[in-house]
């Protein structure tokens, strides 16, 4: 076996050792909501508002182990940021990776996870399947050293985004939340998904000991060096993106809902070049909880 593919195989064994422990984690908080519940309800008290219990699938916003750059690690993410928000906090288990493109998220080892935990009464609380699915995707299919295939060169008249080339990518993640919503009409029918349109980053080259850049290099390869105008190339492209989204959402048949979440982070708000400071995080989280409201009245 080439060390290459011994790499590969370690880094599966280590991500599939830390979901196997967070399914436990989960479970063991289901069985002491259930037996709560059973309790109360036998004492002969009211039943209290269920908690909504959620799978979640993405991401490094969904799964950020750093605080800020670190280098101490923490988990700031939405769902670290959603599990203590809310009237009634939720309860979310979280299979989302770092690094992830939605290739990797909708792979096939990746599928057969969502089915075996989908499939786990011991997961979930109420009606055997979970009352959401939330979804981050998209981020990682563009950003990172493959960007500078969606650049043209700075020359009169290019405009940064080879729109061409990009939509191409656009498509790919298209077909990625397609293959989502009819994962989800075979093995959760009815669940509702929630996903979001990240919101624009600041391409200054800033990153992490451990990752990136994951802009700059790229925009600086093309000729784009001032970060002025690398911004507004990314803001671009992210609007694009959102599109593309809201276009799913307001198709019913996708039964998406997609959290309003571009503009609502302050260049102060950012940690490095794709990742919020905490605070940010919570920000993007309390658009979550707003949406999830709306869904579901008096349940967070």
């Amino acid at each position: 076996m080439s060390e290459s593919v011994m790499l590969r195989q370690q880094l599966r064994d280590s991500i599939n050792a830390d979901i196997a422990a967070r399914a436990a984690a989960h479970q063991s908080r289901i069985a002491a909501l259930s037996s709560g519940r059973e309790r109360l309800l036998a004492a002969g008290a009211p039943a209290a508002s269920a908690p909504l219990v959620m799978l979640s699938q993405g991401d490094s916003w969904f799964d950020y182990p750093l605080y800020g750059n670190g280098p101490l690690p923490a988990n700031t993410d939405i769902i670290a940021q959603l599990k203590t928000m809310g009237t009634v906090n939720p309860v979310i288990l979280n299979i989302a990776h770092f690094g992830e493109a939605t290739t990797d998220e909708m792979s096939l080892p990746k599928q057969q996870e969502m089915i075996a935990q989908l499939q786990d009464p011991a997961n979930w609380l109420t009606n055997g399947r979970p009352d959401a699915i939330l979804f981050s995707g998209g981020g990682n299919d563009i950003a990172g050293e493959q960007f500078c295939i969606y650049l043209d060169d700075n020359t009169p008249g290019s405009t940064g985004i080879d729109a061409a080339r990009f939509e191409g990518a656009l498509a790919s993640i298209k077909a990625s939340y397609l293959d989502l919503f009819a994962f989800r009409d075979r093995y959760a029918k009815g669940v509702p998904i929630f996903g979001h349109c990240y919101d624009f980053p600041i391409p200054n080259g800033v990153h992490p000991i451990c990752a990136g850049p994951w802009l700059q290099p790229s925009l600086d390869f093309a000729g784009w060096t001032d970060v002025g105008q690398g911004a507004q190339i990314v803001r671009g492209a992210m609007i694009e993106f959102r599109t593309m989204l809201y276009n799913l959402a307001i198709d019913p048949n996708n039964n998406f809902v997609m959290v309003e979440t571009q503009g609502l982070l302050e260049p102060s708000d950012w940690a490095n070049e794709l990742h919020p400071q905490p605070g940010g995080f919570k920000t993007i989280a309390s658009a979550f909880v707003t949406a999830l409201r709306t869904r579901f009245n008096g349940r967070i």
